[in-house]
């Protein structure tokens, strides 16, 4: 922010992409509540129709949304490209799961009357969105939100307005009334102002545990509003005895680097088998080696892009010296080859001389080594973080896996898997510092709508069989 301004540039390059100023919270607060009840009064079909409408509208708009995400966050056009389709797909996957999640049923109950249970929205939804994945991770929470028939305010990371404004004007190309779903630009004051706004109904968030705590606790006192937080991790990734070492080394690096490592399931800690510790790191730091970081547009395309800003770059840099400094011993360094731009090296760190590893997530392509003898101590090691989102065990047998499962605190916990990529069917979130226990992907249909019981008769039909003179 500058000068009052909001301001967006290209990580690659840092040319301004975007710039305009802060919106006025009352009146977008304003604007959504008299948008609410009729949009809640529109029949769940047509919501629906809606919706599909903007997963065609963003279609058409595909290339320039790819384009476009690429340059404000700096994720190779290829990554960009997948993210629009996780877009699209996010469509249907919602429809379907608020059919399962929020479906209607009767019961019989007493005196042949009848126990319905229906769902209602909860009014006006604040969605603050991420800048690591700028479209597809608040599009998760809007578009089960309007299915519900709830109105969203969505403010982009102050990082993605751009990308968040295309976003919006597909919900309004697709019929959408504009002041059920409005962009509202601003940075973390206004954010602040949203969470503490007494016309908002619930909070939907994905960023950074510290962000999130705070939104816990600037609510704690108000139980009425629903909140759903999807924070980060410090993710572990086991690494046991796997014939499969080419493949283990692929699924290490895919998960600790893919999307420069700002990925909330990205690994972050690497806990691997002591004997078979020197074997796999050669192959692994093999593998990080070839890996090319590079411009969004760059041919041959890069694996990684640029982390998000050189403020980023800075605080990875210091976290990785400090690691260093505290008996980290280094596998890969972490390399800026310019100070004036945030590219950075994948980097490997063995920290098991560390007393006391720094228990954070550290969000970019940072992977650190711990070497521990057997499985007990390998499960107690995942297990050493406040955080609690993803992990994942490479090798080991089904009786491994299965005592993995039942011991590691995690809402995603994989098998011969990258820690990333959870499926759009399956519920995304986690405990400890990751989540308070309202997932989203599958789930946000959850978080979205409230039950209501009611007890029904055509007639009243009553009376009192006892006490009575």
């Amino acid at each position: 922010m500058s000068n009052g301004q909001i301001i967006s540039c290209e990580p690659a390059t840092g040319a301004e992409i975007w710039r305009g100023k802060p919106c006025d919270v009352n009146d977008v607060v304003d604007r959504a509540r008299r948008a609410w009840p009729t949009w809640a009064a529109q029949p769940l079909s047509t919501r629906m129709e809606l919706v599909r409408r903007f997963a065609n509208e963003v279609r058409k708009e595909a290339e320039p949304l790819a384009d476009l995400i690429a340059r404000e966050v700096g994720k190779p056009l290829w990554e960009a490209r997948a993210e629009v389709e996780a877009v699209v797909a996010k469509v249907e996957v919602s429809i379907r799961a608020y059919a399962e999640r929020t479906s209607q049923r009767k019961l019989d109950s007493a005196l042949q009357g009848t126990m319905a249970l229906r769902h209602k929205p909860h009014g006006v939804m604040v969605v603050l969105g991420p800048y690591n994945f700028p479209a597809h991770l608040p599009n998760a929470h809007i578009v089960p939100a309007l299915i519900a028939g709830n109105v969203v305010i969505f403010k982009p990371s102050e990082k993605a307005p751009a990308t968040g404004e295309l976003l919006a004007r597909c919900f309004h190309r697709a019929g959408i009334p504009a002041g059920a779903m409005q962009v509202a630009i601003g940075g973390p004051l206004e954010g602040q102002d949203f969470v503490a706004h007494e016309g908002v109904d619930g909070v939907l968030f994905t960023g950074s545990a510290n962000t999130g705590i705070s939104i816990n606790r600037r609510l704690a006192t108000r139980p009425d509003k629903v909140v759903a937080l999807e924070m980060g991790g410090n993710n572990p990734i086991v690494l046991w005895d796997t014939p499969k070492v080419t493949d283990a080394a692929a699924l290490v690096v895919q998960s600790a680097f893919a999307s420069a490592g700002q990925r909330c399931t990205a690994a972050r800690r690497l806990i691997v088998k002591a004997s078979i510790h020197d074997a796999m790191m050669a192959e692994i730091k093999a593998l990080a080696d070839r890996i090319i970081v590079g411009a969004p547009f760059d041919d041959p395309a890069p694996f990684m892009g640029p982390v998000i800003d050189n403020a980023a770059a800075d605080g990875l840099s210091e976290s990785f010296l400090y690691l260093l400094s505290n008996g980290g011993k280094a596998i890969k360094h972490l390399v800026r080859q310019d100070d004036a731009l945030p590219f950075l090296s994948p980097a490997i760190i063995d920290t098991t001389a560390l007393k006391d590893r720094p228990d954070v997530e550290l969000f970019g392509p940072i992977l650190q080594v711990v070497r521990v003898d057997d499985f007990d101590e390998a499960i107690a090691e995942a297990n050493n973080t406040r955080f609690g989102l993803a992990a994942s065990l490479i090798g080991g047998t089904p009786q491994d896996y299965n005592r993995f499962w039942a011991h590691v605190r995690a809402g995603i916990i994989n098998w011969n898997r990258t820690t990333t990529g959870p499926s759009h069917s399956a519920p995304m979130g986690g405990i400890g510092l990751s989540g308070n226990h309202r997932p989203s992907g599958y789930y946000a249909a959850d978080y979205c709508a409230y039950p209501v019981a009611s007890g029904e008769m055509e007639q009243p039909r009553a009376m009192i069989g006892v006490g009575l003179k």
